[in-house]
């Protein structure tokens, strides 16, 4: 990065090392781009280094003579948000993160800080740092809604034209604490605990949320909820099985929980399933997939900017997820950002 580059290798350092592969002069430096690529070593069972690995090279043969590119490995959980944090603050082109969606969403949470967006330390015609997405991990669901092929050559052309798009960021808020980013689905109750009980079984690729949803169900029972959709006033849902916030369209490794979301809509669509039984879930799992199940029985539909969600009965167990990361129990409100970051698209 020349100018920045010795005040970035040390803010990142150990976990970044910038490529010198490709040495240019002073003057041709000021028209590189600074990208900074995320990696988890860990994301896919290990898979997700390997396959980095096989791709820096191309990598490099593309972007190297045009861009400066800084490679960083993430040590553990939420490491990925401080590296973001600290990239943007150096004024860097784009955050990329490499893996599935568990990396995504730590990285689109760097974009954040105490409750407001990051800039750069010396903001000049204004210069913002935009999101990047290699897809390699176990779980891709929000490169489908983007009708993005699971292929990394495909996201390094993506990277190498530069071109961004504003996508909406959905904001999740509870009783106490900083507020919490997500870019692809939030969910509550059954579908929530399903993920997290997924999280152990990440060996088995995209079957473990089929795993996990099965192990869920064990001493499920449906509760009712109150929902205040847009600031308006409460409404009481019954036997709630599971309520899905939609950014977009995918969660559980494919399946299309709300299949009329996107994150250029500025608003969620917000999937509401009731009363469903075990036997339901497997009856019913392939409109799940497909996206079909609106038309399903007790399965609701609504469109909302903001939409508050608590128990009637307070269990204080009812578990909420988003992008496939356990972020606690109600209540919760979920809120949209419209176009708050930028992505290479």
């Amino acid at each position: 990065m020349l100018v920045r580059q010795q005040r970035s290798e040390q803010s990142w350092a150990p976990a970044l090392t910038v490529d010198r592969t490709n040495p240019v002069g002073a003057a041709a430096a000021f028209c590189r781009r600074d990208l900074v690529f995320v990696v988890n070593p860990r994301g896919a069972n290990g898979s997700t280094v390997k396959e980095w690995k096989k791709l820096l090279p191309y990598l490099r043969s593309r972007l190297g003579t045009e861009c400066n590119i800084c490679e960083s490995m993430t040590s553990g959980p939420c490491h990925a948000i401080d590296i973001t944090r600290e990239a943007i603050r150096e004024g860097v082109d784009a955050v990329i993160a490499v893996g599935g969606d568990g990396t995504l969403h730590e990285v689109v949470n760097g974009f954040f800080w105490g409750g407001k967006p990051v800039s750069s330390h010396d903001l000049k015609d204004g210069h913002t740092t935009a999101l990047g997405l290699i897809p390699l991990g176990t779980g891709s669901d929000f490169a489908r809604t983007l009708g993005w092929k699971n292929d990394p050559h495909d996201a390094v052309e993506r990277i190498a034209k530069g071109l961004r798009s504003p996508v909406d960021i959905g904001v999740i808020s509870g009783q106490s604490g900083e507020p919490h980013y997500f870019i692809n689905v939030a969910d509550v109750h059954l579908s929530a605990k399903a993920g997290y009980y997924a999280s152990r079984y990440k060996k088995f690729g995209n079957l473990c949320y089929v795993i996990g949803a099965l192990q869920a169900f064990s001493g499920h029972h449906n509760q009712d909820f109150k929902i205040k959709i847009d600031d308006g006033d409460w409404e009481a849902y019954s036997q709630v099985t599971a309520l899905c916030v939609g950014n977009a369209k995918f969660f559980g490794g494919g399946m299309k929980i709300t299949p009329n979301a996107h994150p250029s809509s500025r608003d969620f669509e917000v999937v509401i399933l009731q009363d469903f039984k075990w036997y339901d879930f497997i009856l019913k799992l392939h409109k799940l997939y497909n996206g079909t199940h609106l038309s399903v029985t007790n399965v609701s539909s609504r469109r909302a900017r903001s939409i508050e969600v608590e128990e009637i009965t307070s269990s204080g167990r009812i578990y909420v997820q988003s992008d496939g990361e356990h972020l606690g129990f109600l209540p919760r409100k979920f809120t949209i950002l419209p176009g708050a970051v930028e992505m290479i698209c």
